[in-house]
């Protein structure tokens, strides 16, 4: 009873435990790609993280349920146990598939805090990486189901997407660091995802810096660019060296 009693008198000295406190940060939730885990991005939370956002790194079964349902039921859900309702402003950064996830979350529910938003090399009319894959039985099993719907055939979920009508800026890379999709990728590309591609009709902003699909998620230009798009609405200007722009 008195060891009861010295903590309960402890708590009333400490108070209310921070993490019971709202928190007045902005916060900024981040979504990976395909057949990745949230640890692909711990460099960008870090580096929001030290802008002064709060950050909410999410996973989500990319390779086992289907995008819509991601969008419409897992990712609702997740958002909501984290408060970010309360948030004073929501901001997204995402990663390929997470984009389309995103975009489709957006297209049937708007929170009323909601931010800025960035795509980092986004599918946004398909992937014939995607289709690929789709077409070969260990990368469809290293994908997952939802191989077809990042693709550019009939099962494309961008055939089931309205263009951006949020404040979004877009950066996609131009290097590739494998050749496994050379032949059926057309144009400057990431490896994965063709710059053309990852334009998209409403965009605020548009980037293409010499980087490769997954590995921009660790550069610090890329990263640079991000918290620049979250803080000003636009990317930073002049560019680094190599890198182009275009509205």
């Amino acid at each position: 009873m008195r060891r009861l009693a010295l903590l309960f008198l402890f708590g009333l000295a400490a108070g209310v435990p921070a993490s019971a406190a709202p928190d007045s940060r902005e916060t900024v939730v981040l979504l990976h790609g395909v057949a990745m885990r949230p640890f692909i991005m711990l460099r960008a939370a870090a580096a929001l993280r030290s802008e002064g956002y709060r950050v909410v790194n999410l996973g989500y079964p990319s390779r086992t349920m289907p995008i819509e349902e991601i969008a419409r039921n897992y990712l609702p859900a997740q958002l909501a146990a984290h408060g970010i309702g309360a948030a004073p402003r929501v901001h997204f950064v995402t990663h390929s598939m997470g984009s389309l996830v995103l975009r489709f979350y957006l297209s049937e529910n708007r929170p009323a805090n909601l931010g800025r938003v960035v795509l980092l090399g986004p599918p946004n009319h398909g992937s014939a990486a995607a289709d690929y894959a789709a077409s070969r039985r260990l990368l469809r099993w290293v994908g997952g189901i939802n191989l077809s719907a990042l693709g550019t055939g009939g099962a494309a979920v961008t055939r089931k997407l309205p263009v951006a009508d949020f404040d979004v800026g877009i950066i996609a890379g131009t290097r590739s660091i494998h050749g496994l999709f050379a032949r059926v990728l057309q144009g400057e590309n990431d490896g994965t995802v063709t710059v053309e591609s990852a334009r998209l009709e409403g965009m605020k902003d548009f980037l293409a810096l010499p980087r490769s699909h997954t590995l921009m998620l660790w550069r610090r230009d890329v990263l640079a660019q991000v918290g620049a798009f979250l803080r000003d609405g636009k990317f930073a200007r002049p560019t680094p060296a190599g890198a182009s722009s275009a509205a």
